[in-house]
């Protein structure tokens, strides 16, 4: 079975929409190696229909501009786009269809399917909290910016039920940017403020 891999751009204080007005000044080649390693590496994209829309309106121009991201904007639209939406969606980029049916089942079809590498979401965030909530997402990667935007939309809305996660891998770029990979854990065990405090009276190696 296929992992699901979703990777976000997000604020020190959770915020996750429109990147583009406060992302841009931290991204250097660790990100965007990290952004290749994810993006770079799959055939299956799953994209909501906000982030499709975002593609859409610049990859296709940009391939076809010859730049110097020209080779991964081709990579882009050479891939499976797989696309999210409760309305009937009319496609413009090459490759695209939209998700079917009942959303955990028609994922789990896609991730018994072969491919190359993992299914990437990029942005996303309405898919995300959904295959989180299915249980279908295995590696959850948060490049956390030093920056509190103050404003905008969260990744984790408030809600009664945690999001227990475990950490994978850390990393630092040179911007202060973290690289923090998660995948989803079990719940945590119950604890109280005394079973804490033995720690407060521990000396520190």
């Amino acid at each position: 079975m296929r992992k699901v891999i979703a990777q976000l751009f997000i604020s020190l204080d959770g915020v996750v929409e429109a990147p583009d007005q406060w992302h841009f000044s931290y991204y250097n080649e660790e990100m965007g190696a990290a952004v290749d390693a994810v993006l770079g590496a799959t055939d299956t994209l799953l994209l909501g229909r906000r982030t499709y829309d975002t593609f859409a309106g610049a990859w296709p121009e940009r391939e076809a501009a010859g730049g110097e991201d020209a080779p991964f904007a081709k990579a882009l639209g050479d891939a499976r786009k797989i696309v999210v939406s409760n309305r009937q969606l009319a496609f413009t980029w090459r490759n695209c269809e939209q998700l079917r049916g009942d959303f955990a089942e028609a994922v789990t079809a896609v991730k018994n399917e072969s491919g190359t590498g993992p299914i990437a979401v990029s942005g996303s965030v309405s898919v995300v909290r959904q295959l989180l909530a299915a249980g279908l997402l295995d590696e959850l990667h948060l490049m956390v910016h030093p920056i509190a935007v103050r404003k905008g939309m969260r990744l984790f809305e408030e809600d009664e039920t945690p999001v227990p996660l475990a950490l994978i891998s850390c990393e630092t770029f040179r911007t202060g940017v973290l690289n923090l990979v998660y995948a989803p854990a079990g719940a945590p065990a119950e604890g109280t403020y005394d079973d804490a405090k033995v720690h407060l009276s521990q000396p520190a190696p």
